[in-house]
């Protein structure tokens, strides 16, 4: 058993998937005061604010504690979270027909084990068709998402090539964290 430290539900669903029992609980990291030159720096920087808000809050004693961040990145911007659909909209067109990139760290402390991995995979996608993009916008599935996307919804039928997994993408590399398990 784990302590999840993320409310990402989506993290949730790739641990039980994996066959890994956890609790879920976090105590919230502030990342917007976070200054970072390169998105590898900035995913960085956010999983080791968490790790020590988490660990100060519920330590390792109990349950190993697991913290994640992702950061998304296309044409050498860091695409944050949309906070408007207009927002959200200039995200998604930065990434359409381009390479988006897919960065996650985490930081996994057990008694035995500290752990600390960034992972990335690269996804190049094919041109959005307007029509689809509109209705995704509308239908409000990209809201708290980095990047406003999701590779397992909306930008699925666009992806022309993939490199890396798939669990990095979605929020935390659990082929790697298995190995260490």
């Amino acid at each position: 058993m784990i302590r999840l430290a993320s409310s990402s539900q989506t993290r949730a669903m790739l641990l039980r998937e994996a066959g890994i029992e956890f609790v879920q609980e976090v105590k919230g990291f502030d990342e917007e005061s976070i200054v970072a030159s390169t998105p590898k720096n900035f995913v960085y920087q956010a999983t080791l604010g968490k790790y020590a808000t988490n660990l100060k809050a519920f330590g390792f004693d109990d349950y190993p504690l697991l913290v994640a961040d992702t950061v998304v990145t296309s044409q050498n911007k860091i695409l944050r979270k949309a906070n408007s659909i207009d927002e959200a909209r200039n995200i998604l067109m930065t990434q359409s027909r381009s390479v988006t990139s897919i960065i996650t760290c985490m930081i996994y402390q057990s008694s035995h084990v500290t752990l600390m991995d960034i992972s990335q995979t690269d996804y190049l996608f094919s041109d959005f068709d307007l029509e689809s993009l509109e209705l995704y916008l509308q239908g409000g599935e990209w809201r708290g998402k980095a990047g406003a996307c999701m590779v397992e919804g909306f930008c699925k039928p666009y992806i022309k090539e993939v490199r890396g997994y798939e669990s990095t993408a979605m929020g935390l590399n659990v082929e790697v964290l298995k190995a260490f398990m």
